[in-house]
C-alpha cells in the first residue's frame, strides 16, 4: 500500500489516534517527538524511522509528508537572510559525527572531485579549476539540528554554475555527495540550483580550515547544517533516491525552507 492512498491515510489517522498518548510520553527518542505535529518534522534526530514499530511507521509516513510539503513551499527566489561582517560568530564551531582530531587531512595537490551520473562531462575537477570559475561570497547562518546556530562568511563557486559546466541534467531529481570522512548526503535539484547554494572553498576569505571541510564543502543556507556536507570527494546527479548518513537514520530528508 502506498502512503498516499485513502486506505493508507485512514490507517495513519487511526494509528495516530491510538498512539497519541504514547507518542507524547516517548521523551527523548528523538528531538522531534518532544513536540510531535504534522508540521513539526524538520528537526528529526537519532531514531531509525523504518524499524517496523507502529510509532515509527506513523512518523515515517509523516516525515515523507513533511518532505513533500517543504518541497512544495520551496522557492529558488526566496533567499536565506544575510548578515553584516560584524555578526560573524567567532570562534565558529566545529561539528561532525567525530572529534575534530579525526577530521580528514587532505592534500589540495592530490584532491580531485569525481563527477558522475546524469552529466555530459565526467572529467575530475581540481581546486585550481574550481577557483577559475566565478566566485560568490555570502555571510549566512548555519543552523544545526542540535539546536545551535552560527554565522559565517563563505566563498566559492555557485553550484548552479558548476552543474552547468559539467552538463548536468537539471531535470533530474537529486544531487548526491560522497565525502572523504565517510559522510554522504543528497539534496533535491531545485535546492542545488538555488542562487545561495555554493561549493565553498574559503572561510572568511581564506582557504577552508581543515575542520570546516577543506578543500571544498557544500554551503546551502536554505537547509539545516547536516545537509551541508564537508570534505566532498564526489558529486553525482541521479533520479534514484541517494539517502544520506543521517537521513538513513531517521532525519527528515528535505530539511529546508
Amino acid at each position: 500500500m502506498t502512503d498516499h492512498t485513502p486506505e493508507a491515510r485512514a490507517e495513519r489517522r487511526a494509528l495516530l489516534e491510538t498512539l497519541q498518548p504514547r507518542l507524547e510520553g516517548v521523551g527523548r527518542r528523538t528531538l522531534l517527538r518532544q513536540g510531535l505535529s504534522l508540521g513539526a518534522l524538520t528537526m528529526l534526530s537519532g531514531c531509525n524511522l523504518a524499524d517496523g514499530d507502529a510509532v515509527d511507521r506513523v512518523l515515517l509516513a509523516m516525515s515523507r509528508f513533511n518532505d513533500r510539503v517543504q518541497a512544495a513551499l520551496f522557492s529558488r527566489t526566496r533567499l536565506a537572510p544575510t548578515y553584516a561582517a560584524s555578526r560573524i560568530t567567532r570562534p565558529f564551531p566545529f561539528n561532525a559525527f567525530y572529534p575534530i582530531d579525526n577530521a580528514p587531512d587532505l592534500d589540495e595537490d592530490d584532491w580531485k572531485l569525481e563527477v558522475s551520473g546524469l552529466v555530459s562531462d565526467r572529467t575530475p575537477w581540481t581546486v585550481q579549476r574550481l577557483r577559475a570559475l566565478p566566485q560568490r561570497s555570502q555571510i549566512t547562518r548555519l543552523i544545526c539540528v542540535e539546536g545551535w546556530s552560527a554565522i559565517g562568511q563563505w566563498s566559492g563557486v555557485p553550484f548552479s554554475r558548476f552543474l552547468h559546466e559539467v552538463g548536468a541534467d537539471t531535470t533530474a531529481r537529486y544531487v548526491g555527495f560522497k565525502c572523504a570522512d565517510r559522510y554522504y548526503s543528497s539534496i533535491d535539484m531545485q535546492s542545488a540550483l538555488h542562487p545561495q547554494t555554493i561549493m565553498a572553498l574559503d572561510f572568511e576569505n581564506k582557504p577552508l580550515p581543515t575542520g570546516f571541510g577543506y578543500p571544498m564543502r557544500l554551503r546551502i543556507p536554505t537547509k539545516l547544517g547536516f545537509k551541508n556536507p564537508k570534505f566532498i570527494a564526489a558529486v553525482f546527479v541521479t533520479n534514484t533516491y541517494p539517502g544520506g548518513y543521517w537521513e538513513d537514520q531517521g532525519y527528515n530528508w528535505f530539511s529546508g525552507s
